[in-house]
């Protein structure tokens, strides 16, 4: 037996206990990442393994696909995803463009509707019959014209916006495995579903689900692209106070949610809170307007894992203190203590 093969093998011999220790399948991606490991011949993916394990976590489906993704895929593989990533972000930033410019066409044409009113009242203000009629005909007749145009741009809108829409669909089902929110660069909603249900074997589990106050508000006055703004802002406080095996996820529009395995409800809350005034310190500005906006902040809903309790109904809890806090006046953590 030549060395090299005594090398594979001996790799090998170590790898399955490995995979048999940690519950994890053995399907080939898994074979990789634990063969990689074992011969150490990726540091990165040594050290991201080792940080698992020191916290505890369990390593679901999702974060092994990540791992391969990150450490192993080649090239063609990791380009194919990003490329993925780069179009679907690419897709909501157009869809909230078109969006905004149908709410611009549609205050325009309640402007010229009301200047056809104003226009109207000059024949009383002192003008020659023959003067005041010929301008209105003009304007009526120009304004009119402006008028269709905008209509008929509001439609090509709204059939462009319905086309957009259908590739965002056709594009999610043409790749199953796409883990992060294309907005916020957090792992989606898909990703903390199976993150979830690997840790509910977790003895001490914890969940925090967060809401951006006033977020309706804030997309009515500034615009949906100041929204965003926002959405990114608070992303990145999330996931910068993620500790210790910590992970914030976008769960939905303006929800998040931040997995704390090995974390109690006492621990967890003082996390939320360290949270909740770190989003009071965001400062956005919007470079295309140069609007800025200071007064964000967000509600927090903390519960942990109980004897005989569900993840449905772990969530459940955690989304019930959530509202709670906003109908207290929002800005805060439930419970209290």
């Amino acid at each position: 037996m030549s060395k090299e093969l005594e090398t594979s093998f001996a790799t090998l011999k170590q790898t399955i206990p490995l995979l048999l220790k940690h519950n994890i399948p053995a399907i080939p991606t898994n074979y990789a990442i634990w063969y990689t490991y074992v011969s150490n011949d990726s540091p990165e993916l040594n050290a991201t393994i080792d940080a698992t394990i020191e916290n505890q976590q369990v390593i679901s489906e999702v974060k092994a696909k990540e791992w391969y993704r990150n450490y192993l895929a080649d090239s063609q593989e990791v380009n194919a995803w990003q490329l993925r990533q780069t179009l679907e972000a690419m897709l909501i930033e157009l869809s909230q463009n078109v969006s905004d410019t149908r709410s611009d066409t549609q205050s325009f044409n309640r402007s010229m509707d009301g200047c056809l009113e104003d226009l109207n009242k000059v024949e009383k203000e002192g003008w020659s019959l023959e003067e005041v009629m010929g301008l209105v005909r003009n304007m009526v007749k120009e304004t009119q014209q402006i008028r269709q145009s905008t209509l008929g741009f509001n439609a090509s809108l709204a059939t462009a916006e319905k086309e957009i829409s259908r590739l965002r669909v056709q594009l999610q089902e043409t790749e199953k495995d796409a883990y992060y929110d294309a907005l916020t660069g957090l792992r989606n909603r898909r990703y903390f579903d199976a993150e979830f249900a690997a840790n509910l074997k977790n003895e001490t589990l914890s969940l925090i689900m967060v809401d951006v106050d006033h977020f309706k508000k804030i997309n009515d006055c500034f615009g949906h692209l100041m929204g965003d703004i926002v959405l990114k802002a608070v992303a990145k406080k999330l996931k910068a106070h993620c500790r210790e095996g910590a992970d914030a996820f976008r769960f939905g529009g303006e929800e998040f949610v931040i997995l704390l395995p090995n974390t109690n409800l006492a621990q967890a809350r003082h996390r939320a809170d360290v949270m909740r005034r770190a989003i009071e310190k965001i400062t956005v500005v919007n470079k295309r307007t140069n609007d800025s906006l200071n007064d964000i902040t967000a509600s927090f809903g903390v519960a942990q894992l109980q004897p005989n309790q569900s993840g449905k109904q772990l969530l459940e809890t955690a989304d019930k203190l959530m509202y709670e806090a906003k109908r207290l006046g929002r800005n805060r953590v439930m419970p209290v203590c």
